[in-house]
């Protein structure tokens, strides 16, 4: 897991790599998306749905840090535990919970 720095200084950076999607969304929501977008301080429309995006994920990510799953890596990380060692841990637990 990156941590709270290291996602920090990732997002700072001006040239991050982008990646091209598709979603769907209602054309009344684009449209209010549009209007406010301006008054807002956006360029358009799609740099405040990356902006929404960003809020709402760094909401998630805040809150899942402060978890119980949060505190036992910080646990293993004070005894000594290396973090690709957790990662693998992690990694591997996920997959056989999907």
């Amino acid at each position: 897991m990156k941590t709270e720095t290291e996602r920090i200084m990732q997002r700072l950076k001006p040239d991050r790599p982008m990646t091209v999607i598709s979603i769907r969304i209602p054309e009344d929501v684009i449209e209010d998306l549009k209007e406010i977008a301006p008054s807002l301080g956006f360029s358009g429309y799609q740099p405040l749905i990356r902006a929404y995006i960003g809020q709402g994920l760094r909401k998630d990510l805040a809150r899942l840090e402060s978890s119980q799953f949060q505190a036992l890596t910080e646990s293993l990380r004070k005894h000594g535990i290396d973090d690709h060692v957790i990662s693998a841990a992690i990694a591997d637990a996920q997959r056989k919970t999907a």
